[in-house]
């Protein structure tokens, strides 16, 4: 997946993307929240921005 580095991914965005995760890895919020973290993060959490990051938590906090 291409992300703009200047661009603000908003809370639908990441529940769409984690939900996405769950269905195709078969595993619950905390598992597709760390799983995104690797992955679409590369383990950094301000590689997109602190923006990005807080809507990223707020979309992992609803799913669980």
């Amino acid at each position: 997946m291409t992300v703009n580095h200047g661009g603000n991914l908003n809370e639908a965005y990441f529940i769409s993307y984690l939900k996405l995760i769950m269905i195709s890895r078969e595993c619950n919020a905390a598992c597709a929240e760390s799983f995104a973290l690797e992955t679409f993060f590369s383990g950094d959490a301000t590689k997109f921005g602190q923006y990005t990051f807080e809507r990223f938590k707020r979309a992992a906090a609803s799913l669980e």
